[in-house]
Parts: structure tokens; sequence; C-alpha cells
């Protein structure tokens, strides 16, 4: 096995960091790892933002509500970006096919899925290093104070953030859906021919919370997405993508 494949198999989220700092050396080779990622037609519809600002981590940590979005060596916030090419219109009729354009569910696809794969670029990268990290989706619990926060302008959207640090605790790694839940040969499984992999998933599942060394508890992965999908979470995501012109047509 490669090094490559060994860092990809022993991901594990980090939330407890020590309070060593990165260099700006290091800083530097995880966004420009993050960079050399696939973009669609080379749009690289994305930006990300550095936070090292202390007030503004504890500002974010109000809206996330964990602890590691304040406490960690670095921050990465990731965000949707059309705005550059909606600035590179040099006629009125040119602006308008491009507004048309940039309006539609498409572009929205193409910026979160460019804004993703860069940000797994910047995981891998961090971790090849001996750094941990952890993706921050809580981030849009209040989707409109992290834009004011960020000053973010049209065609701008926060997506998800990511912590970065040395490591302060050693979490298991969490098990994974079986490979015949997730991989599908030339077409979609009927459900059916699932429900095995999953069943013997929630036991692996109920097996990894009633053992792991901190945290424990008895739950599976089937009630823990009855719960989550029994809830309306973020409703507001969908006006608001729609009020920075994304997402309308």
């Amino acid at each position: 096995m490669n090094q490559v494949i060994h860092t990809l198999l022993n991901h594990r989220s980090i939330r407890k960091f020590t309070d060593r700092k990165l260099s700006q050396e290091q800083i530097h080779t995880i966004v420009k790892s993050a960079q050399q990622a696939s973009t669609s037609s080379n749009v690289m519809a994305y930006s990300i933002i550095g936070v090292t600002d202390q007030n503004l981590k504890n500002e974010l940590y109000k809206v996330s509500g964990h602890t590691h979005v304040k406490n960690n060596a670095h921050m990465l916030l990731f965000c949707g970006d059309l705005h550059r090419i909606n600035r590179l219109a040099n006629t009125e009729d040119n602006q308008q096919t491009i507004d048309n354009n940039l309006e539609s569910t498409e572009q929205l696809i193409v910026a979160t899925i460019d804004a993703a794969l860069a940000a797994q670029n910047a995981a891998i990268a961090a971790e090849s290093m001996g750094l941990g990290i952890c993706y921050i989706g809580s981030l849009r619990n209040d989707i409109k104070r992290v834009n004011e926060l960020l000053e973010l302008p049209g065609h701008v959207i926060p997506l998800f953030g990511l912590v970065i640090g040395y490591p302060d605790h050693n979490p298991e790694i969490k098990p994974r859906l079986p490979i015949d839940s997730i991989y599908h040969e030339n077409k979609y499984k009927p459900f059916a021919e699932q429900e095995q992999f999953i069943e013997a998933y929630d036991n692996e599942m109920r097996s990894y919370y009633g053992n792991r060394s901190s945290n424990t508890k008895l739950d599976t992965w089937t009630d823990q997405m009855i719960r989550k999908f029994s809830t309306p979470t973020r409703m507001d995501v969908t006006p608001f993508v729609k009020s920075k012109n994304l997402n309308k047509r």
C-alpha cells in the first residue's frame, strides 16, 4: 500500500488541536494543493478564505457551536464563487446573458463541486503533513450571518469550513457503509439488494459507538438518518442562495 492510499484509508475527523501554529509555507502548500484539484472547464468557481483573526473565529463559533471552530491552528472557508465570472462581462448584452447563465442550477452545482474538490485536495495535503482536519458544515446554521461576517458579494456563498491543526487526540476510524451498498455496477441496485449491507453496517456502528474510547452510546446509522431527516434543517439556505442570484433558474 502506498503512502497516499494509507493516508486516505486512515482519515478521521480531528476536533481537538494543540496550540502549535502552522507556518505560512504549510498554509500556502495546502492552498496550492487545493488549487490543483480538477475544475469544470477551468472555471475555478470557488474562493478560499483563511481565517486567522481570533475574534472572527469566535463569531463563527457562535454560528457553529463547535469548539474546534475557535480552537484550531488555521481555518479555511470554502465559498462557491461566480462573482469573478459575473464581473468579466464587457457589454450590457453580454452582462445579461452571463447573469442568466450564472443564475442556473447547473452553475450552482459547478461551483459546489469545484469547491468540494479543492477542499478534499486541501484535506489530503494537510493530513499528509501529519496535520488533522475537520469539515465544518454547521456554518450554514446561520448562513446569512456568515455571509455578513465574510462580507461576501453577490454570486458568492459560504459552503463549509475546514479546520486544520496538530492533533491533540487520536479518535478511532469511523466505519463506512459496505462497498456493496455504495458501489453499483452498470445500473443502480434496487434498495432490497442493499438492505442486508445496511443492516450489517448498523451492527458494526452499534459496536463502534459502544466500544470507542470516548462518547460511547447506543446508536445505529439507520436511527441517525431517520432522526436527521425527520426534522427540517437549515431551510433558510434556499432563499439565501436565491438572494445571491444563484439557483434561480
